[in-house]
């Protein structure tokens, strides 16, 4: 069985919100139906009262004249009014005398004549006891009420001289009319405040709880998912609620940012490792392969050979010597610096990549702010710009355009190559500076390896970004001390 408070709150809220609305409108209805038959019963003992007085003041005379049939017609006319709606008129009137015997009655038939009034019912027997005990010829009026009644007495005197007890009994259901009105009007209130507050509250209960809701499954999936930060108009407000969605966001963030800084230090370790094991093979290869070139090199010089021989010896050459410039590229070295990079070196990139630029038919956008010489080495610099822009102008599209970018920042130097041509796949990404990468069609695809090894022996940066459809390699090259190697 479920356990109501086990729900989730898009439920809970929701629902103790409703109970909570209709409890107190059941209990708001209910004292206000006590306070309106409090206040209807004072009213029926406040008429009954001065009803009392009067009939007292009028019966008076004909009691003492011993007129009984006057006396009958006096009380018995209230009785008879039925035009006025909602009047509380007695049910009987009784007059008794000071022995208290019915003198008359405005029901003779239930009650004759003569009749001992404490020996009809209990009640009337209490209602003497009473009359007797509180002295009520000191009194105008004396109420008292049992389960089925109200009795109002009050005595008839006049000038000291006491004739008898005037009493007025009035049957509880004369109330009930106007307590059913008064239940059915505050239940109509009630039901029209409850279909006006519970889609309310409902609603309100959604909106508390969805952001809670959200919350609890982005945070059991933070470890296991990719999750992303809640939208700020979800919940716009400051209360706790808004200061937990505010606490996960940054939790995101920083999951986030540990996330891509572990995929960054993972993929420069590869990127380390790789390179250590291609410097450890090319320096193993280079031993033997300097070995056959020059015992090649001895044979072309003292051996005597047919042309057949000689074209093979010669082919042999070509291949080991394009193994040995590809060897040759993998052993990516920092040199010492023979001077600083100067604002020149920038022209004499852009003269070098200029033609292949117009073979493509491109626009060169080029943006150079540096203004002086700057302590970086400059062969190094230039080689990594020349391998940038050959590969942002073989990539951009015919009659694209690359943009060079090239300013100095706080000591570093910052260099944006942007062009237009085919965005890069994720896996494409994650291997794009690594040796013999797929990346290049034509060569062995060293370039941007080379790149990325010269940019971190200088103790820069190389990123590269996609964004509007363009391709955005940017390096950042901290500046080192002025003529030191």
């Amino acid at each position: 069985m479920i356990s109501i408070f086990n729900l989730s709150h898009r439920y809970k809220f929701p629902i103790w919100g409703s109970l909570l609305i209709l409890m107190t409108t059941l209990a708001i209805s209910g004292a206000l139906l006590f306070k309106a038959y409090g206040d209807m019963r004072q009213d029926l003992i406040n008429n009954s009262s001065s009803l009392a007085n009067t009939l007292v003041t009028n019966i008076f005379q004909p009691l003492a004249e011993d007129d009984l049939w006057q006396v009958f017609e006096t009380i018995s006319a209230p009785l008879a009014v039925t035009h006025i709606q909602d009047l509380m008129l007695p049910k009987n009137i009784l007059i008794l005398d000071n022995d208290l015997k019915v003198v008359v009655s405005t029901t003779p038939m239930l009650i004759p004549m003569g009749t001992r009034i404490d020996q009809l019912t209990p009640e009337y027997g209490i209602l003497i006891q009473r009359i007797l005990s509180s002295a009520i010829n000191t009194q105008k009026t004396y109420d008292m009420q049992d389960e089925q009644n109200f009795y109002i007495a009050a005595p008839i005197v006049s000038e000291g001289f006491s004739l008898g007890t005037l009493i007025l009994v009035h049957s509880k259901d004369v109330l009930m009319p106007r307590i059913y009105r008064t239940a059915i009007h505050g239940g109509m209130v009630g039901l029209l405040v409850l279909l006006i507050l519970l889609p309310i509250n409902w609603s309100w209960g959604q909106r508390l709880a969805r952001p809670l809701v959200l919350l609890t499954e982005r945070m059991r999936n933070l470890r296991t998912a990719d999750v992303d930060n809640l939208e700020t108009k979800l919940y716009p407000y400051h209360d706790e609620v808004g200061q937990l969605l505010e606490a996960y966001h940054r939790v995101v963030e920083e999951h986030t940012s540990n996330e891509a800084l572990e995929q960054q230090v993972i993929h420069s370790e590869r990127l380390a490792a790789v390179g250590r094991l291609a410097a450890g093979v090319a320096h193993e290869i280079n031993n033997p392969l300097g070995g056959m070139l020059t015992a090649i090199d001895t044979l072309q010089s003292y051996g005597e050979m047919d042309a057949r021989t000689a074209k093979t010896i010669a082919l042999i050459q070509r291949g080991l010597t394009q193994i040995k410039e590809t060897v040759g590229a993998l052993l990516v070295e920092a040199r010492v610096r023979s001077r600083d990079l100067e604002p020149q070196d920038f022209e004499d990139v852009r003269n070098l990549v200029l033609p292949q630029a117009r073979a493509k038919e491109l626009l060169l956008d080029w943006r150079s702010s540096l203004a002086r010489a700057v302590p970086l080495q400059a062969n190094q610099v230039r080689q990594v710009l020349i391998n940038l822009l050959l590969n942002a102008i073989h990539a951009a599209s015919q009659k694209g355009q690359v943009m060079c970018a090239i300013e100095e920042k706080d000591n570093v130097l910052h260099m944006h190559i942007e062009n237009d041509g085919a965005q890069f796949t994720n896996d494409q990404l994650l291997h794009l500076f690594e040796p013999f990468s797929s990346l290049s069609q034509n060569g062995h695809g060293l370039g941007l390896w080379i790149t990325y090894q010269i940019v971190q022996q200088l103790g820069g940066n190389i990123v590269v970004k996609q964004h509007d459809g363009n391709v955005i390699f940017t390096v950042t090259l901290p500046f080192g001390e002025p003529g030191t190697a």
